[in-house]
């Protein structure tokens, strides 16, 4: 059993899939640190399904379920300077994941920064030397695993099953529906950002430049709220940057913040009764827009 749940007057346990050929955090190495909690395996899985969504070093920082830092970068040093640097107040206390060997570069990064849990495929000798040092931080080792195949979610007498939300969009499906095209990189921010969205509670925005989010609105009850609190957390940094969202626009609203914010792309899946009106919104501003089909709910 766990030592309790979500909050301190609830029990809890963590149960391993027996199936054949189930892997996952349950067969990670605990090198330091106290025992999980429940919060921690929670916000540890979510990191963990981010940051192997990227073959380029990759840092992810969650906090309540939700990436407060996403980032690429030439070295995971890089990448986790970026994903801390896009939000750093929310990353105080959260669960930082690289998708590669952590060296000593990295670790002395990272161990400035107050975490619950880091995991990553291996560290080096001296990367876990330095990483020890913080001696209540939970230190996994998990080599990077493909995804489950389903979810199980419980509800009063019983429990729902659905396959795993997994697609990979690539630049050859996406369909520009604006009189601008989106540029080679705007392409590239536009993939990523649509990575990042997915796994960005519902209703999600995500603003990103250059291989980093830099705006995050999540779980809001109205698109056009995350779109403000994405456009606000990233200031500046939002013009000239690319958003993606995990549902089609139902009203042009959020075009229309998108622009005041400097946001020169769009992603998006498309579908509502009103997507001219968005359309027509970005030709007014000059802003390519893209189509992927493809809805991403997380709840």
């Amino acid at each position: 059993g766990l030592r309790y749940g979500e909050n301190p007057h609830q029990q809890a346990a963590f149960y391993r899939d027996m199936l054949p050929g189930s892997c996952g955090l349950p067969d990670a190495e605990q090198l330091n640190g106290k025992e999980l909690s429940y919060n921690n395996i929670i916000d540890t899985q979510a990191a963990w399904d981010l940051v192997r969504e990227f073959q380029q070093p990759a840092c992810v920082i969650i906090k309540h379920n939700n990436p407060c830092g996403t980032a690429l970068g030439s070295s995971l040093a890089e990448a986790y300077e970026r994903a801390f640097a896009a939000d750093p107040v929310s990353a105080y206390g959260g669960i930082v994941a690289f998708n590669g060997r952590v060296d000593q570069e990295t670790a002395q990064k990272a161990a400035a920064l107050f975490m619950e849990v880091i995991i990553a495929p291996d560290y080096d000798h001296q990367a876990l030397e330095i990483l020890k040092k913080k001696t209540n931080l939970r230190i996994l080792r998990l080599e990077i695993n493909p995804p489950a195949s389903w979810q199980v979610k419980s509800v009063d007498g019983g429990f729902i099953i659905q396959e795993s939300d997994e697609d990979n969009i690539q630049a050859s499906d996406l369909k520009v529906v604006t009189t601008a095209q989106p540029s080679p990189e705007q392409i590239e921010d536009l993939l990523f950002a649509w990575k990042v969205c997915k796994h960005v509670k519902s209703n999600a925005i995500v603003l990103a430049k250059a291989k980093q989010a830099i705006g995050v609105g999540a779980g809001q009850m109205n698109r056009v709220g995350s779109a403000r609190i994405a456009v606000e957390m990233a200031g500046d940094k939002a013009i000239n940057s690319v958003l993606a969202s995990d549902a089609f626009f139902p009203f042009k609203d959020t075009v229309e913040i998108a622009a005041a914010g400097g946001v020169k792309a769009i992603i998006q899946p498309g579908g509502s009764i009103r997507d001219e009106e968005s359309i027509a919104e970005c030709d007014k501003h000059g802003i390519a827009m893209v189509f992927t089909g493809v809805r991403h709910f997380k709840h």
